[in-house]
């Protein structure tokens, strides 16, 4: 079973903590921010360590050092489509998968308009970050398991984003770019044995697409367009303006 899945409780930093429970929570924020990657003495933020062990940041604040830091950013953004950037920014920060393309396109604004470290920023300084973690919990996958009033897809994206947590999340693929962009079910598949790891940059996506006919007596018309991954959202949302329906997204193999 994946570490990630085992581990759904709540760490959270009390008052009057030992030193040893503070380790506890650093230990668990490296884990989850950092994607279970493998860190070295020298990767350690210790600076940021002694802010929190005195006082002066929360855990909330830690969460954003970590993630704001030289080494966060070359291990899942300078090598990764901003796609994937995403759905782990997602996963690392709020315990989830993202949600639609709705908020994936909001990510990629601010982050074009603002910069990386308000694209961070407005995942922690979110009110769902707020009300799930608060200042002093270390973020934790919440759709892990079942809850009351989670929607089963929402569990399907996020067990499909735990799958290899034993390993670095660093160099993966975008794994649900065309359930979200086509608003399609996820579906839980077996991993596959040697398949490997390569940026979604290069890939070309075939788009199916209906739009209905001028009359009852006409047939849906269909079409399909063959695009690269960098004009891949953008024309989704011409489609959508347009009033075309997505009836898939699929990777053109050949």
């Amino acid at each position: 079973m994946s570490l990630w899945i085992q581990n759904t409780e709540a760490i959270e930093l009390r008052p009057n903590a030992t030193e040893d429970d503070l380790q506890v929570v650093i230990r668990a924020v490296y884990k989850q921010v950092l994607g279970n990657a493998h860190l070295l003495e020298s990767d350690r933020l210790s600076g940021a360590e002694s802010l929190l062990r005195n006082g002066d940041i929360t855990v909330r604040g830690f969460v954003r050092l970590v993630a704001q830091s030289d080494l966060y950013q070359s291990q899942f953004f300078d090598n990764s489509s901003q796609y994937r950037f995403i759905e782990l920014n997602c996963k690392h920060l709020l315990g989830r998968a993202p949600k639609d393309q709705v908020e994936i396109s909001r990510h990629v604004l601010i982050y074009n308009e603002e910069g990386y470290a308000a694209d961070i920023d407005s995942y922690i300084d979110s009110d769902e970050y707020n009300e799930s973690f608060g200042e002093n919990i270390v973020p934790y996958p919440r759709n892990a398991v079942s809850q009351v009033g989670s929607k089963n897809v929402d569990f399907n994206r996020t067990f499909s984003l735990l799958r290899g947590y034993s390993t670095s999340d660093s160099g993966q693929n975008a794994r649900l770019i065309s359930d979200i962009a086509s608003n399609l079910p996820t579906k839980i598949k077996p991993l596959a044995k040697g398949s490997g790891n390569y940026s979604n940059t290069g890939k070309r996506f075939r788009i199916a697409v209906s739009k209905p006919g001028a009359g009852r007596n006409f047939r849906q018309s269909k079409n399909s367009y063959e695009v690269g991954y960098a004009q891949l959202s953008q024309k989704i949302q011409t489609i959508h303006k347009l009033g075309g329906k997505i009836l898939s997204i699929t990777e053109v193999t050949n």
